[in-house]
């Protein structure tokens, strides 16, 4: 999955290949953890 990842305002967006929004995490390691889970679900 290809995504884009955003600080803003001391969080990081992330955003797919799209420029829709998936969700917000405190961190950019959060947000990896946040994605592997997801690709893991959709598999």
């Amino acid at each position: 999955m290809s995504v884009e990842m955003r600080h803003v305002r001391g969080h990081v967006e992330v955003f797919d290949q799209f420029g829709d929004f998936l969700f917000s995490a405190d961190t950019v390691s959060e947000a990896w953890g946040e994605l592997r889970e997801w690709e893991q679900e959709e598999n």
